[in-house]
């Protein structure tokens, strides 16, 4: 779940379905997820499996909004309605562009191989890349407790093991 949370949560996100809704398709994702997972062969096609589950639940729940909205008295033509593709309806019609769920994947793929390095180098790499707001090397050298003229080198041998291990996912 940690893996695909961020990947399956900006699928209906960016539906513009509300975060509650949001979670619910999260659910039910991993919950569709955790009965299905004696049938996955090929563990690569999960995160490919996951969005394309959370693509559908996130349509169920627009059409049962767009239900709701028509029950509540708008009026449609029914010739209109049936001319009309009910998904241009929708928030967000299109789906997720292939380059935003390339980047989503490579971000997870970061995310992992971040996981796999020893502590001491994913602190070091976290405080100097993934701060809000840059730190300076003398913050970063006393949060650490190194010599401040050892972060540079010690930056390097640590990007060098998450170029390697990058290699192998």
């Amino acid at each position: 779940m940690r893996r695909f949370q961020r990947l399956v949560y900006t699928v209906p996100r960016r539906a513009g379905l509300s975060e509650e809704q949001a979670a619910d398709v999260f659910q039910s994702c991993f919950e569709k997820l955790h009965r299905q997972l004696d049938r996955i062969e090929d563990t690569t096609r999960v995160h490919a499996w996951l969005v394309t589950t959370a693509r559908r639940e996130t349509l169920r729940l627009l059409e049962q909004g767009r239900r709701v909205v028509d029950l509540a008295g708008t009026a449609h033509d029914d010739e209109e309605a049936e001319a009309t593709d009910p998904l241009d309806r929708f928030a967000d019609p299109n789906p997720l562009p292939e380059a935003l769920l390339a980047d989503l994947q490579e971000h997870d793929r970061l995310r992992r191989a971040m996981d796999r390095l020893e502590p001491r180098a994913r602190q070091l790499l976290e405080l100097l890349f993934l701060q809000d707001e840059p730190l300076p090397y003398s913050e970063i050298a006393k949060r650490l407790g190194i010599a401040e003229g050892s972060i540079g080198p010690t930056r390097a041998r640590c990007l060098d093991k998450l170029r390697t291990i990058l290699r192998k996912l």
